[in-house]
């Protein structure tokens, strides 16, 4: 039988926490390997799932790592800002996720945090472009240009739903991999250019895998013989700066509901 020494915060101090960000800490370290947002005794319960599920994950390997070591070592849990709105929880979340990943924490988080796509993390470059985006007036590749605005929503949101620490480790990715109603041009297809809001945000190379013997580069979706989906990686940097960050919104037109596009 499995002995946790169980923490938990009492409900007085539950009322005043409101929403707030935690960190999770090796205590033979200063950088936090884990960072989230929650309410009630949320940041106790990383530890609780650990010690009791069987799932297997990075940010579980780590605690089970720190119970291993000495029975004195614990995970040191860190109250980083509280008293706050869900929705200004998760901004500061997201900022100290951004910074924290660009600042070599290695943290064990498998999703970005809430609007990174659109408000995280950016260079002075980036947010030039982002503000005055170039426009993007030419396709010198055989690409297909796919709008995630519902479908990055709905990603998220799932995503949170679960804690932000399930398999999704690219949310742009795991919007625009399927699943499109997508004609036979799609086999002529090189890139993929996922747009957000009239910006191409990623730009992926459709890749051939090999699938039970079958090499492919898109596959019906499960359930759906009209939706597909495709297999790709990110594209190399000289590929992706032809079109990251270029906008397409001067050829879009208004009320167009097709999500998938093959020229400008």
């Amino acid at each position: 039988m499995i002995n946790i020494m169980k923490n938990s915060f009492d409900e007085k101090t539950i009322h005043q926490l409101k929403a707030y960000v935690y960190a999770l800490f090796d205590p033979l370290e200063n950088r936090p390997f884990y960072i989230g947002k929650g309410r009630g005794n949320r940041v106790f319960q990383h530890v609780e799932g650990a010690i009791l599920e069987d799932k297997e994950s990075n940010k579980y390997d780590k605690i089970r790592n720190i119970r291993a070591r000495t029975e004195n070592n614990r995970v040191r849990h860190s109250v980083i800002r509280h008293g706050m709105s869900d929705e200004v929880a998760f901004e500061v979340e997201s900022a100290l996720i951004d910074l924290a990943n660009r600042t070599g924490a290695n943290l064990t988080n498998e999703v970005t945090g809430h609007n990174s796509i659109e408000n995280g993390m950016m260079s002075t470059d980036e947010i030039m472009r982002k503000y005055n985006a170039q426009p993007l007036n030419e396709l010198l590749h055989s690409v297909v240009i796919i709008n995630i605005n519902k479908k990055y929503k709905k990603v998220r949101e799932e995503a949170l739903q679960r804690n932000t620490e399930n398999s999704i480790k690219d949310l742009i990715y795991e919007s625009v991999k399927q699943a499109w109603v997508i004609g036979k041009r799609r086999d002529k297809v090189e890139y993929v250019l996922a747009e957000f809001k009239g910006i191409i945000v990623e730009v992926y190379e459709v890749i051939e895998v090999n699938i039970n013997g079958q090499f492919e580069k898109w596959y019906q979706v499960l359930g759906n013989k009209n939706r597909w989906g495709f297999h790709g990686k990110k594209a190399t940097d000289h590929v992706r700066s032809v079109y990251i960050n270029k906008s397409i919104s001067h050829h879009k037109k208004r009320g167009a509901a097709n999500p998938i596009r093959y020229n400008l």
